[in-house]
């Protein structure tokens, strides 16, 4: 993180316009469990496709409702999906992990 903030850092003194977002895990095992593969499959319909709210998202993934909502709400709060006008998205073109050892 500290790495990313410096070269941040410099790119805004050096007047570069950039935008960046990061999400950061404590851990490995918490960054795996936060992808489960049901997640990574909702991240990329949403990425393709977008969807009008969580019921709608549930019915194109051919999921439970109750399970799509709580992966909806954490994915969320990570900043992996967007939400906008109660539209949900996840606008990134990749995800990357960086693992320190």
């Amino acid at each position: 993180m500290g790495r990313r903030f410096a070269a941040a850092f410099e790119r805004a003194q050096a007047g570069e316009n950039f935008e960046e977002r990061h999400v950061t895990f404590l851990s490995l095992e918490e960054m795996l469990a936060a992808l489960s593969p049901k997640r990574l499959e909702m991240l990329r319909h949403l990425h393709r496709e977008g969807a009008e709210n969580v019921k709608a998202l549930a019915t194109a993934l051919g999921r439970d409702y109750k399970r799509v909502y709580e992966d909806v709400v954490m994915l969320e709060n990570a900043g992996l999906i967007v939400r906008e006008e109660g539209r949900l998205t996840a606008p990134w073109d990749a995800v990357t992990a960086e693992v320190s050892l």
